[in-house]
C-alpha cells in the first residue's frame, strides 16, 4: 500500500466528534450550539469569556454515541480566585438544576 493511501485510510477512520452546547434563555426558548469544529479548549474558553451562560448541558457526541461533560467542563473553566469547596450559590443552584433534569429527562430516551 502505498504511503498516500494509507494515510487517506488513516483519515478515513477517525471518527468525527462534536460538542454540543444547549442554553437556556428562560422564557425565551432554549438554543443548541453544534458546531463541528469547535474543540474542547474553545468550549472551554467560551464557558471563562461569559459567552456561554446558563448552560443546561454540554455532550460530546461521537459515532460511539455521547458522553455528559457538563460538570467537568465547566469545573475546568472555574476561575481559582477561590477555594473549590465553596463554589458560587448561582453555579452550585445550575449544577443542581442540571443533576435533576438528568433525573427526570434520562428515563425518557
Amino acid at each position: 500500500m502505498s504511503p498516500a493511501m494509507h494515510r487517506s485510510k488513516s483519515l478515513m477512520e477517525v471518527s468525527p466528534t462534536y460538542f454540543v452546547v444547549m442554553i437556556d434563555y428562560g422564557r425565551r426558548g432554549r438554543e443548541a450550539v453544534v458546531d463541528p469544529e469547535q474543540t474542547r479548549r474553545e468550549v472551554v474558553a467560551r464557558i471563562k469569556s461569559g459567552e456561554y451562560k446558563k448552560i443546561l448541558f454540554i455532550h460530546r457526541v461521537d459515532k460511539y454515541g455521547r458522553e455528559d461533560l457538563t460538570e467537568e467542563l465547566q469545573a475546568e473553566a472555574l476561575p481559582l480566585s477561590y477555594p473549590l469547596d465553596e463554589e458560587p450559590a448561582g453555579r452550585q443552584a445550575a449544577r443542581f438544576d442540571h443533576a435533576r433534569d438528568h433525573r427526570k429527562y434520562d428515563g425518557l430516551t
